[in-house]
């Protein structure tokens, strides 16, 4: 007896397929409605937050089939004296859907309440609920499937595959294609684009793949970053009924543009008690604290000093790095994740951005969009934000507040309004509006002539010494086009200029 008809190993070859799809990939809609016919509801073709309720009647539809189609699998390979390899690999796909399905609604629970993760009790229970179920379908007499894969590890799997599913589909809002593929690539970035040979062996050297997020300011970077960051697989330890780690103390964020050199390495590397002045005991550094399955997020790449830029490229290429003061190597088995706005081929060319760093940075790209080319593509985006925004700020008075605040934005910027700021600049116009009724962008530091409006205040005498270098610092900047020029020009550090730049275009 064969494992399948032929009918029904034609509707297995298509079922099979959701296993290992992208959710977040049109294609795995596309084999949702080839596998439902006239079973699937809805018309959309991605999915997003705020999406229509109608996937969830789609997936109980296909937990059915599916559920169907493998029982008779399973009474076929008892009953069978042959069994095809191809067939099993089939059976064993849908299989795995199933647990998943099955498993999912305790996943959720973990990420819902946390501490479940240290209760034993709640553990136990669960993950002995899924390991009948698994031996089940996959321990069976005389068998041995085609994947080889174990229960903790396929349980593992399972979890991450919820957390990244978590972050990703409820922090990362809009049914734009710009935000459709950021979504897909980030999901990419976690599993690849061959998730069958991730769950196999490639999960275990992730790590060695520097994840680098660019876009304009505002537009999420550390969202994405935070998304990897706490998705990463976590092997689970059947001994102890618990993960070997918690995701929620995986994730070291650190903004570069905020601190000096000196303090960047002290956060960075960690130093030595006495190395510096205000040393006053020994510290460890991110990359010492960090788990083996974790992540340092490096937002603002852009802006390291070319000195550090050296030491992080030993760590990138050795996964070695000293503290500060001392001799002594350390290891660093984390994944680095960075960021940042600026044109980093550009800086390059200008050699302010090590090369040989930039190509041990670029393994794996992601680019946030701006909002404006967010909607551009879907205006309807706009009211999917502004939500979204307003449940974090009022949780269930949000709705109410939601008319108002999109009538004032409306009113007030106008439909084709370019939001230099992104998201950031939503979620602050969102602020005002709940706050004062009413939001005034400030004015483009481009509307004004950095000139005019220097000799005017210095004629009006107004200025502190501080504000009047801001703004010649800021002249500059205009005048030559980039930092490192106007930098040399004034005999100004290029951070030092930045900063004041940047405090200049707040004054306005």
């Amino acid at each position: 007896m064969a494992i399948f008809t032929p009918s029904q190993r034609k509707k297995a070859t298509v079922l099979a397929q959701i296993t290992y799809a992208n959710p977040f990939d049109p294609a795995r809609i596309r084999i949702e409605r080839q596998a439902l016919g006239k079973l699937f509801k809805g018309n959309h073709a991605i999915w997003s937050y705020l999406t229509d309720s109608n996937d969830l009647h789609n997936i109980d539809a296909l937990n059915e089939m599916m559920t169907q189609v493998v029982n008779d699998a399973r009474s076929n390979i008892l009953e069978s004296k042959t069994r095809n390899d191809d067939d099993l690999r089939l059976y064993e796909d849908m299989v795995f859907y199933l647990l998943y399905e099955d498993t999912r609604d305790g996943l959720e629970q973990m990420l819902a309440k946390p501490q479940t993760l240290n209760d034993a009790s709640f553990m136990q229970r669960h993950y002995a609920r899924f390991k009948k179920q698994f031996d089940h379908y996959l321990s069976l007499p005389d068998i041995t499937m085609p994947s080889g894969h174990l229960s903790p590890h396929v349980y593992a799997v399972f979890f991450q595959i919820r957390r990244a599913f978590e972050n990703i589909f409820n922090c990362l809002v809009g049914q734009s294609q710009p935000m459709a593929k950021l979504r897909q690539s980030v999901w990419q970035s976690l599993f690849t684009h061959d998730e069958r040979l991730y769950v196999r062996g490639l999960y275990a050297r992730m790590a060695d793949f520097t994840t680098l997020i660019t876009g304009p300011s505002g537009t999420g970077k550390e969202l994405v970053a935070r998304a990897i960051g706490q998705s990463r697989y976590i092997p689970f330890d059947p001994r102890h009924n618990q993960f070997t780690e918690h995701y929620s103390e995986s994730f070291f964020s650190l903004n570069l543009s905020a601190m000096s050199p000196t303090l960047i390495e002290s956060e960075l590397f960690g130093h030595k008690r006495g190395t510096f002045t205000g040393a006053t005991s020994d510290r460890k550094g991110w990359l010492e604290v960090c788990p083996a399955l974790g992540a340092v997020f490096l937002d603002e790449i852009g802006e390291l000093d070319l000195t550090i830029q050296v030491k992080l490229l030993r760590v990138l290429q050795s996964r070695t790095f000293q503290r500060l003061g001392e001799s002594k190597d350390r290891h660093f088995a984390g994944k680095i994740i960075a960021a940042t706005n600026r044109d980093l081929p550009l800086e390059m060319q200008s050699k302010t951005f090590r090369e040989d760093l930039y190509y041990r940075l670029c393994s794996d790209i992601i680019t946030t969009p701006s909002l404006a080319e967010q909607l551009s593509d879907e205006p309807q985006d706009l009211t999917r934000l502004v939500t979204f925004i307003l449940k974090r700020l009022l949780g269930d008075d949000a709705l109410d507040a939601l008319p108002k605040v999109l009538a004032c934005i409306h009113e007030q910027l106008g439909d084709e309004y370019p939001w230099p700021g992104n998201i950031r600049e939503l979620q602050q116009c969102v602020s005002n509006i709940l706050i004062r009724g009413c939001y005034q962008p400030r004015t483009c530091v481009q509307d004004v002539d950095p000139r005019e409006a220097l000799k005017t205040l210095t004629e009006q005498g107004t200025l502190s010494a501080d504000a009047l270098l801001n703004r010649y610092c800021h002249w500059m900047y205009e005048k030559l086009g980039n930092y490192e020029a106007a930098a040399a020009q004034l005999g100004l550090d290029r951070r030092t200029v930045k900063k004041r730049v940047d405090e200049a275009a707040l004054e306005h």
